[in-house]
């Protein structure tokens, strides 16, 4: 996977110029070219790793999925599940994050139904959606998150939902996000704050890409006051709070090619 992640790297200057510019947002201009060229690379190669990695799972047991994961936290879902409470997590695209929902709906034996953006491809959207349903995973598309979020709650599902991506500045609430104004979703702060459930921060790293690790974090508590907006801020900050800390845990894990700052700071993407 090196190999070929060393010559996606190089041969698309377009990205690599997108992860140097987060990096230099991120690392406060701190990085080497060195060290920089080396977080480009593992960008790609955790990007490889998450696309393989479906293809590589199709036709195989739940067990064999999980065989090779351990757990830290394990008990704050299981608290949750003891006391019949709604669940949401909250994640990012860091590590193989596809891997991530399909173990956790396997090992706390739920199904998780994660918020996306159907891909361009029907036919590749199609053979996803497959993949993710052989292991508990289920999809509502972002045009009608609300209203599949709210009905897989209903259902006792477990919801899972990406907010690590910049979103339109009329549909966000802006957060600080390595010292810089970011945009956020407010799907879970919304949906926490409405039905009164906590939010469960939870993220997968790796060494060699053949164990892996799946980390569950202190939840985030829901908030209801008064103040309706500073509660949703509140919330979303403490949901970006949580993806920067498991960035910096692994911070090669990320993926730095998505323009996260795109909609606050002017004209920093310009030059790709």
């Amino acid at each position: 996977m090196r190999s070929i992640s060393w010559f996606a790297y190089h041969l698309s200057v377009k990205h690599r110029k997108i992860i140097h510019t987060n990096l230099d947002i991120a690392f406060n201009n701190s990085l080497t070219k060195k060290e920089k060229k080396e977080f480009g690379i593992s960008s790609f190669i955790n990007l490889l790793d998450t696309t393989l990695g479906i293809i590589s799972r199709d036709g195989i047991q739940k067990k064999e999925i999980i065989k090779n994961l351990t757990f830290e936290g394990e008990e704050i879902v299981k608290h949750y599940q003891d006391a019949n409470k709604k669940i949401i997590f909250v994640t990012g695209h860091q590590g193989n994050w596809e891997l991530l929902s399909q173990a956790i709906a396997i090992n706390f034996d739920f199904t998780v139904v994660g918020v996306g953006r159907k891909l361009d491809s029907d036919l590749m959207d199609e053979i996803l959606k497959n993949n993710r349903e052989k292991f508990n995973v289920e999809m509502v598309y972002k045009k009608g998150a609300m209203k599949g979020t709210i009905k897989a709650l209903s259902q006792n599902k477990a919801v899972g939902i990406l907010v690590d991506q910049a979103i339109h500045p009329k549909q966000s609430i802006e957060v600080d996000f390595f010292g810089e104004p970011a945009t956020h979703t407010p799907l879970a702060s919304i949906l926490s704050r409405k039905f009164d459930i906590d939010l469960i921060p939870a993220f997968i790293s790796t060494e060699d890409y053949i164990h892996y690790h799946i980390k569950i974090y202190e939840p985030i508590k829901s908030i209801k006051t008064d103040n309706h907006d500073e509660d949703l801020r509140q919330l979303t900050q403490a949901q970006a709070n949580a993806i920067q800390v498991a960035i910096e845990a692994h911070p090669k894990e990320w993926f730095w090619m998505h323009k996260r700052w795109k909609n606050t700071t002017e004209n920093i993407y310009k030059a790709t």
